[in-house]
């Protein structure tokens, strides 16, 4: 899944956990608590910790304060990626690391074993047995085979941008007409013939143009603001209204797009002076003041997205699209990342704070977008719906980082 960005639930485990019988579960629950025991009788009992400060992302603790047990190595040397710098640090230096509920992010981490990178491919096993594993067991487990590096820019900055995307769900038509007037396309057989293809305006008004996509649209949506939004997310949900009177839930995931570069329209208002709010919210409020203004502002952003239809049912129901690492996306566990700075598939602990969320967290970096780029960056799934819409087209808000990367 390929997405941009405006300027501006947990899900049941895996049929693998299934798999495991009683007494490989009793063993697995024993091997974790020796750990634990083990670790503590090796060193002094420290202080019990203060409750960590939800949300709080700017203070480290000292070292020496609340010691995670097991995490009483000496530190790895530093590492590098392209674009980011990754410095070892105790596991204590994470906020929420003793609250998070790890089962959460489990689905998620269980996903990224479908398509795993040669670093973590040989702890899949153990991941999928720890997925019906308590939160103790599972920490454990974190500590003993993972070490944490805090990811910096070049030049040491640990503070970035968290954004969210979401994934629509919007009401459909088969065919068009009684309002349903806005098409949403696959690929036309000449893409590839012509780089870069039309523009939006082009496509929306000029004959050739419109030729090449006769007989493409999978379906038809009511409003041009709408099908911006499906746009940018790069997939969507659609309940669409069959010519039987029947109704189908559908996804529509991204296939391709113009090659023409994504223009925030939020921007443009921004720049003109139109607005002081690119939030959705804020360009609808504007659009619904200048309606005759809709295709002006559309046409501001001349990249053009195809889709392809994929059914949506059962379990696939219950989590996104597949994001770039080629995994479903798990709500509130996986986030869209600079690939430059952490690969795909790469466990991390996320923390930000502001006046829309509080985050503290284990999410799984899954996926990737066009405006996510540097070192401490990452767009969070929200899920899909008016809800995770909401909060998507609002958040953006400080960043800290954290790899999980194999010992």
């Amino acid at each position: 899944m390929v997405h941009q960005t405006m300027a501006t639930s947990s899900t049941s485990a895996s049929s693998a956990s299934s798999k495991i019988s009683p007494m490989k579960l009793t063993l697995l629950r024993a091997v974790w608590t020796a750990l634990i025991v083990g670790t503590l009788a090796a060193c002094s009992t420290p202080p019990a910790p203060a409750p960590a400060r939800p949300g709080a992302i700017g203070v480290r603790p000292p070292p020496a304060s609340a010691p995670v047990p097991g995490d009483t190595g000496p530190l790895p040397a530093p590492m590098a990626q392209p674009k980011s710098r990754w410095v070892p640090v105790r596991w204590a230096e994470l906020p929420g690391f003793a609250d998070d509920a790890l089962h959460e992010a489990w689905n998620a981490w269980i996903k990224s074993c479908e398509r795993p990178v040669p670093p973590f491919a040989a702890l899949c096993g153990e991941v999928r047995q720890l997925s019906i594993a308590t939160p103790e067991e599972q920490r454990a487990w974190l500590v003993a085979r993972l070490q944490p590096y805090r990811i910096e820019s070049g030049d040491g900055n640990p503070e970035g941008l968290l954004t969210a995307y979401y994934e629509p769900l919007l009401d459909a038509a088969r065919q068009p007409g009684n309002g349903y007037t806005v098409p949403v396309y696959r690929p036309p057989a000449t893409l590839g013939a012509r780089k870069p293809w039309y523009t939006r305006q082009q496509i929306e008004t000029l004959p050739e143009a419109q030729a090449a996509l006769a007989g493409r649209a999978i379906a038809w949506l009511r409003d041009p603001v709408e099908a911006m939004v499906l746009h940018i997310q790069g997939s969507g949900r659609l309940r669409i209204a069959e010519p039987d009177g029947t109704t189908t839930l559908v996804r529509v995931a991204y296939a391709g797009t113009n090659d023409h570069p994504y223009q925030s329209v939020g921007r443009w208002l921004l720049d003109q002076g139109y607005t002081r709010d690119a939030t959705w919210p804020g360009i609808r409020a504007w659009l619904a003041a200048n309606p005759q203004r809709t295709n002006e502002l559309m046409w501001t952003n001349p990249r053009y997205v195809f889709f392809r239809e994929e059914a949506l049912s059962g379990l696939d129901a219950e989590f996104g699209p597949r994001g770039a690492q080629g995994v479903p996306l798990t709500p509130g566990r996986s986030i869209a990342v600079d690939r430059q700075s952490i690969p795909y598939g790469t466990p991390v602990w996320l923390a930000s704070s502001g006046p829309l969320v509080q985050l503290n967290r284990l999410v799984l970096a899954q996926d990737t977008g066009s405006a996510i780029l540097g070192a401490v960056r990452a767009d969070f799934f929200t899920g899909w719906g008016p809800e995770a819409g909401d909060t998507a087209g609002r958040l953006k808000q400080n960043l800290r980082l954290w790899a999980l990367w194999p010992k």
